[in-house]
């Protein structure tokens, strides 16, 4: 599949063919901001931008603090890597007026799709939430890890395809747009004994796009709070959290708005399939100890998110949910 979509203040290309299209959509002078996996994709990138950056490892409001000054105001950020990269470039040009984001992901984490994301440290108070003006997906680099991290990042998509239904934010065009993006990662990974074909791919990637669409209208509830936390607290890769706490998750969301989330259990039977081919099918797969889970509900209680699916969780049940988890 290959279209361009003018959403408004917005402009989406996707397909194989959206990179080329990438000098007319970017045009000169911006600064890119990349890690070396993404970059090897096409340096031809690298090559057109005044600036290159790369961003290494870490959280998102600590890395964003550290490459503050690298947008003048107006500048375009072009972020070309996965959700972390993406989330920085947001979380600067949200310091920074009139700079915009251009995102060019490497993974399925729908980051491009959203306007939410953390803000830098010690700019919170002049921070705004930047959603990317300028898309360019591509399956060839947006589903291009290799299996068991295409299975985690799968498991995040999903589980925004999950709460794009399920929160008090939920409309019907999201809601359609989830409904098909579950359809196509269910197809992708139909058989758990054989990886996703290069048509799968493609419909993961296109998944995930309209996952994140999905999710942008509808804000995080309680299976990416679960998810969120053990990431930053437990220290477990985004993917991978989201694989391991989704298949509960799920239950708990359908169990609050019965026969609307996953009336025949299909949805939450996937989400084991990604979990095991994910290597996170359970907590303690991800090297946390138990004791690091009453830290996660600490947490996780105190997110105002949860409200957005009610009954709000409170910290006995995320503690059972992350038990149950484990």
């Amino acid at each position: 599949m290959d279209f361009t979509w003018d959403d408004g203040e917005r402009i989406v290309r996707f397909g194989h063919g959206a990179v080329a299209d990438a000098p007319e959509l970017l045009g000169d002078g911006y600064v890119l901001l990349t890690t070396p996996r993404a970059l090897g994709h096409a340096p031809e990138l690298g090559e057109d931008a005044a600036a290159v950056h790369h961003v290494g490892p870490g959280r998102v409001d600590e890395l964003a603090a550290e490459l503050l000054g690298v947008a003048a105001p107006g500048a375009l950020l072009v972020a070309f890597g996965g959700g972390r990269v993406i989330d920085v470039a947001k979380a600067i040009a949200g310091t920074v007026e009139g700079t915009r984001v251009a995102a060019i992901p490497t993974t399925l984490s729908g980051a491009e799709m959203t306007g939410g994301h953390r803000r830098a440290r010690g700019a919170e108070g002049r921070s705004r939430s930047v959603r990317p003006a300028i898309v360019i997906n591509s399956p060839a680099f947006s589903a291009s890890q290799p299996v068991a991290e295409l299975a985690g990042s799968t498991a995040n998509a999903l589980a925004h395809a999950v709460e794009g239904v399920a929160t008090t934010r939920a409309s019907p065009v999201p809601t359609l747009a989830a409904r098909e993006a579950q359809r196509l990662i269910d197809a992708a990974w139909l058989f758990e004994d054989e990886d996703p074909t290069p048509v799968g791919r493609e419909q993961l990637a296109l998944a995930a796009l309209l996952a994140g669409y999905a999710i942008g209208a509808a804000d995080y509830g309680l299976s990416h709070i679960m998810s969120q936390t053990l990431a930053r607290i437990g220290g477990a890769g985004h993917g991978q959290a989201n694989a391991a706490v989704l298949p509960v998750a799920i239950g708990a969301l359908e169990s609050r708005a019965p026969g609307r989330v996953d009336p025949d259990g299909s949805l939450a039977a996937l989400a084991r399939r990604l979990a095991r081919r994910a290597g996170a099918d359970g907590i303690r797969r991800l090297g946390i100890d138990a004791p690091t889970l009453d830290d996660c509900a600490d947490a996780a209680a105190r997110r105002a998110e949860l409200d957005l699916t009610p009954p709000r969780a409170h910290r006995d049940e995320l503690r059972a949910l992350y038990a149950q988890a484990w």
